[in-house]
């Protein structure tokens, strides 16, 4: 249902249904990110050790890379509002139990981990779910600005999350207050989703097989051009990420406690939000491919000037350019992978963009605190941005489909 014109820039914020999906969005990743500062922290206390830091990733992607097949044959299949609807009750869950835990002051930390992998199963359909039923919630000339916005709204769930989660586990002094904070969010998220009421298209339901399954990646294989970008984004964060050393940073090298660790994981979302909000009133319209390019060389510079700083206001000013940089990349291939997927494969294609943001976010967090652990905490983030400029200059090389992409609209007509 549409509502009341908007101004060029806020066209997509007509629907109303897009505007009940933004709201479900923006209150699961508070609730996510909130409850990401706690789990962090409260494992850092615990043991004391970066490298436990790093598989708290790797608890939440390795879910993900077993169910992603699985669950982007059953976003095709299936209603993918009802799959959110499950997704995000679950998280709820997932809330309820960390609260639990933290009441009974476990020691442990295995009990955190055994939830961080329900909460990465969760995550492995919410995904494709999520992303696959955007581009049915507003006509497809309108779907540029829709995913502008939708970047907004999800960078600011990316910096209020943190900070509210750090400013709750310092003010109740421990974990439960955040954990409780996101379960009452994540259940309002779920509410919100079953306000959408946007009758998705009929889709075939072909029987399970391993080749419709497998649809998905060979749908991106033979499209350089989106596997291009979604392998850079994969490589680049997979190496230049630093977020799971953030409370390392915090405690050891910058001398600040919860609240400001809260900033740290606040600040890429910040720079994120602005460069979202400046690409929905002013969009990228010519150069995409070499923008983008840029745009990730940046990443890892910054990331490098974050990895060498002693001060929390340079390096809350490195995370907010590394955050700016990242955007770009985020608005450039969102719009590739959706306008270039027909919607019969969309939620296995994007069940393995999925797979490929996973292995970069969470597995990223895991070689980050794995080296660390061997090398130290600066050397290996200076050392990440090291690879993720390596790695622009050989994908440069690699496709350049990437260097010659223009304008990103172009890519309906791979379809």
């Amino acid at each position: 249902m549409v509502v009341e014109p908007k101004s060029p820039g806020q066209v997509a914020l007509a629907y109303r249904d897009f505007k009940s999906y933004l709201i479900a969005r923006f209150c699961i990743v508070i609730a996510l990110e909130m409850q990401a500062v706690a789990v962090a922290w409260q494992v850092y206390e615990i043991t004391r050790r970066p490298l436990d830091l790093g598989l708290i990733g790797l608890a939440q992607f390795l879910p993900g890379f077993v169910l992603f097949l699985p669950a982007g044959h059953t976003v095709d299949r299936h209603n993918r509002r009802t799959v959110l609807i499950i997704s995000y009750a679950t998280s709820a869950l997932c809330s309820a139990l960390l609260l639990m835990f933290s009441l009974y002051r476990t020691t442990s930390v295995y009990p955190i981990y055994a939830v961080v992998i329900l909460l990465g199963s969760t995550r492995a359909f919410a995904f494709p779910a999520s992303r696959a039923l955007l581009p049915q919630l507003v006509p497809q000339e309108h779907f540029s600005n829709a995913v502008a916005w939708h970047s907004s709204f999800f960078q600011a769930g990316t910096i209020l999350g943190p900070a509210v989660g750090g400013l709750l586990y310092a003010f109740f002094r421990g974990a439960p207050g955040v954990y409780a904070t996101a379960m009452v969010i994540a259940a309002v998220a779920a509410i919100a989703t079953q306000r959408i009421k946007t009758k998705t298209a009929a889709r075939s339901r072909a029987p399970v097989s391993l080749a419709n399954v497998l649809a998905g990646f060979r749908y991106i294989w033979s499209h350089k051009l989106i596997l291009g970008s979604i392998s850079l984004d994969l490589f680049a964060v997979l190496l230049g990420g630093a977020v799971a050393l953030l409370p390392v940073y915090a405690r050891e090298i910058l001398h600040t406690g919860p609240w400001g660790l809260g900033l740290l994981r606040s600040a890429p979302g910040v720079g994120a939000a602005a460069m979202a909000i400046l690409i929905a009133h002013r969009p990228i319209k010519s150069n995409s491919g070499p923008i983008m390019l840029w745009c990730v060389a940046g990443f890892g510079v910054f990331t490098i000037i974050f990895g060498i700083s002693h001060n929390l206001v340079l390096s809350l000013i490195s995370l907010l350019l590394v955050g700016a940089s990242d955007m770009v990349s985020v608005v450039i291939r969102a719009i590739l992978v959706q306008l270039g997927t027909p919607d019969e494969v969309r939620g296995r294609v994007n069940a393995v963009d999925m797979l490929f943001i996973g292995a970069s976010n969470q597995l990223g967090e895991f070689e980050s605190g794995l080296t660390a652990h061997w090398l130290g905490t600066a050397p290996a983030v200076v050392l990440g941005g090291v690879g993720t400029l390596v790695v622009i200059a050989i994908w440069a090389w690699a496709f350049p489909e990437l260097r010659r992409t223009d304008e990103v609209s172009a890519v309906e007509n791979m379809q």
